[in-house]
């Protein structure tokens, strides 16, 4: 993804947005509307909150083959070229289709995928063995060649990846079955960037002759997954099948149809059994069909985050002052009014799925951050905000202006942002724009040259917390505030380095500390990820690796359900 710390604006916080509905489900969904609810519905989950899901990365094993299964997605992909378009919702598709070097697993960890084996030589480079026996969906053997020619593409500076492979100096074919990677400095991260969209191997010749229409619909895959692209009606739907000949395990599922709703008719689609499932990506929505009848809800780990990003503007230049916001947030209170009890109060700004190693060391770092980022301020809090005021060498001499769009969470935690001001002694000011606009916010510095503090989602696609804490180095772009630490920069900079796990945690933990310390960014809640299932279906993943994972693979029917719905 470029770059690989970038908000998940596909889907999570946005405002409802005019999407078509697929046609072969507009004419179910309009007999539905009427007898059911409308737009998803928040508040609190029946005094239920998030902190109280059991957060699984799987869910039970398949027993029982199916014929069609059709699945929803909030979008319909601008394209399933992911180095020209790296949408959430073609990656939700192609993730079945296409195969990468390596995997990210259920439980966000990574193994070796379409590499048999790995080694180092010395910590500057990477030797990949590649597996013999993978076909593409064509029938074409998979070669070396295939593998560098998709790398070199990946690695196109106007491509998707590109910045992944700023750090190789070389990449070349060094055996009939082998890839050598050279580096201009160890790469901790560059194995986990492989099992993202920077290590999609595609069959070179295909690509090649399809040219600028490659992705499109009309168009073949060139890929060697699980399921092969049958068919992409452009406005109406995507057909997969089961591809007979891979050398991986078989599907238990034959065909996936792909359509897209959002809001209203996402919800109306699977409560009517219009449709069978989706990775419910909008927390409200996944408020909206809990306790379903016929439907299951599973919640897993994920890397994202509901943050709000302090800007160049300078009303929050002073970390005195971005401390005694955090310390003043009702971040309990957000989770209940704005998410439907969804979203749980977080302490740093990357959700639990980023913890894809040492899980035990980052549970553990995580708890102590609690002093600079409570779930919901007590008196104690609220004294030592108003302190940190106090001694601030640079107090606003006028409103803080929060930037939001006018979604309800948003809205509910802009308020709340307001509130927290007052409670110190400060004033807020909300500016709502519309999501188009709400969206530039992240990119141009101009767009937000008259906000002080954005209210934000984010996600990193690797599960590795220096994924995110880069952001804090001082020459990076998404450093809105300014922050500059000689010692951050340097630890930081020294993990990216280190590619022994331990060590790397250990260096990864202090910067967190010292990111937080600084408020650099203000963490507010974390966000699972919430698959949603007609009740006899079974297999995928409830964690966010559903994101790079073939999870229609382990799709299928529990046992002693064949031919039942709900």
């Amino acid at each position: 993804m470029k770059p690989t710390h970038t908000p998940f604006r596909a889907a999570w916080f946005r405002a409802a947005a005019a999407r078509p509905v697929a046609a072969g489900l507009t004419a179910v969904i309009a007999l539905v509307v009427a007898g059911c609810s409308g737009a998803p519905q928040t508040g609190v989950r029946g005094g239920k909150s998030a902190a109280d899901l059991d957060l699984k990365p799987v869910t039970a094993p398949a027993e029982e083959p199916r014929g069609t299964v059709k699945w929803l997605l909030e979008d319909e992909p601008d394209s399933l070229d992911l180095d020209t378009q790296g949408s959430s919702a073609g990656r939700i598709v192609l993730t079945n289709v296409c195969e990468r070097l390596y995997q990210l697993r259920p439980d966000m960890s990574v193994k070796p995928w379409l590499v048999t084996k790995e080694s180092r030589p010395d910590d500057r480079t990477l030797v990949l063995s590649l597996r013999k026996d993978v076909r593409f969906h064509d029938g074409t053997e998979m070669t070396a060649d295939d593998v560098l020619w998709s790398l070199k593409r990946h690695a196109d500076p106007d491509m998707e990846q590109g910045d992944e492979f700023e750090n190789v100096k070389k990449m070349a074919r060094t055996g009939a079955h082998e890839i050598t990677v050279s580096f201009k400095e160890p790469d901790a991260l560059f194995t986990k960037a492989l099992a993202g969209d920077a290590g999609l191997v595609y069959e070179k010749e295909k690509v090649k002759k399809a040219g600028k229409d490659f992705g499109t619909p009309g168009q073949q895959d060139a890929c060697s997954g699980p399921f092969a692209l049958k068919s992409w009606k452009s406005g109406d739907s995507i057909t997969l099948e089961r591809f007979g000949d891979y050398w991986g395990k078989k599907s238990l599922t034959r065909e996936l149809v792909f359509h897209w709703a959002s809001d209203s008719a996402l919800v109306n689609a699977l409560t009517t059994g219009a449709a069978d499932g989706v990775f419910a990506e909008s927390p409200n929505t996944a408020a909206a069909l809990d306790g379903k009848k016929g439907l299951t809800q599973h919640y897993g780990p994920s890397t994202s985050a509901l943050t709000l990003i302090p800007t160049e503007r300078g009303g929050l230049a002073d970390p005195k002052i971005r401390r005694a916001l955090s310390l003043a947030l009702d971040r309990k209170g957000i989770a209940q009014s704005g998410y439907g009890g969804m979203v749980e109060p977080w302490a740093s700004n990357i959700g639990s799925g980023a913890w894809g190693y040492e899980k035990p060391v980052f549970a553990a770092a995580q708890k102590k951050l609690a002093a600079y980022a409570p779930a919901r301020p007590d008196a104690d809090d609220l004294t030592r905000a108003k302190k940190l005021v106090k001694e601030a060498d640079k107090k606003p001499d006028g409103p803080l202006v929060i930037g939001t769009d006018a979604s309800q969470g948003r809205t509910v935690v802009a308020n709340a942002v307001r509130a927290a001001l007052q409670r110190i002694g400060l004033r807020g000011q909300i500016k709502t724009v519309p999501t188009a606009q709400f969206e530039e916010f992240y990119s141009s510095p101009e767009s937000r040259s008259d906000i002080d503090v954005l209210v934000a989602d984010w996600y990193i696609s690797k599960s590795d917390p220096l994924g995110f804490y880069d952001n804090g180095l001082s020459n990076s772009s998404n450093n809105w505030v300014g922050f500059k630490d000689a010692s951050y920069d340097a630890s930081v900079r020294k993990a990216l380095r280190t590619l022994d796990d331990k060590k790397r945690a250990r260096l990864a933990v202090s910067a967190q500390s010292e990111f937080a310390k600084a408020s650099v960014w203000i963490p507010v809640a974390q966000v699972p990820s919430v698959l949603v299932m007609r009740r006899d279906l079974t297999g995928p993943p409830a964690s966010m690796a559903y994101l790079y994972y073939p999870w229609a693979a382990d799709l299928g029917g529990k046992q002693g359900t064949h031919g039942k719905k709900g």
